[in-house]
């Protein structure tokens, strides 16, 4: 019948700050910050991209992307972010990280 305890199996990856860290640094990698444009004015990742998750406008930004790069994507507390993942994912996007506990645990710099 119904098996309510099996969870759906994600296709991103969350992943912790220092992970997250070191793969900033890599090539092909694109980071991308789904905060509204107030809260990515407010501080930001180095070398972040805003895409607002909630813009209307998200879904054909996201769809312009190159398929082949890896995204590191984050928001406030990882839950925005993690829902970017999912919607990415559906758009045929495979190398998705997303940052455990968002920018509220990101211990490096902000800019």
């Amino acid at each position: 019948m119904f098996n309510f305890f099996s969870a759906k199996s994600k296709k991103y990856e969350d992943i912790p700050s220092g992970t997250f860290h070191d793969l900033m640094l890599q090539p092909d990698t694109v980071i991308i910050d789904v905060r509204t444009a107030g809260e990515f004015a407010s501080g930001k990742i180095r070398g972040a991209r805003n895409l607002d998750m909630m813009s209307s406008a998200f879904a054909s930004q996201v769809r312009n992307l190159p398929k082949d790069k890896t995204y590191l994507l984050y928001c406030r507390s990882g839950n925005r972010s993690g829902q970017a993942c999912e919607i990415m994912a559906e758009m045929g996007f495979e190398k998705l990280k997303n940052l455990s506990g968002g920018i509220m645990s990101w211990p490096f710099e902000t800019v």
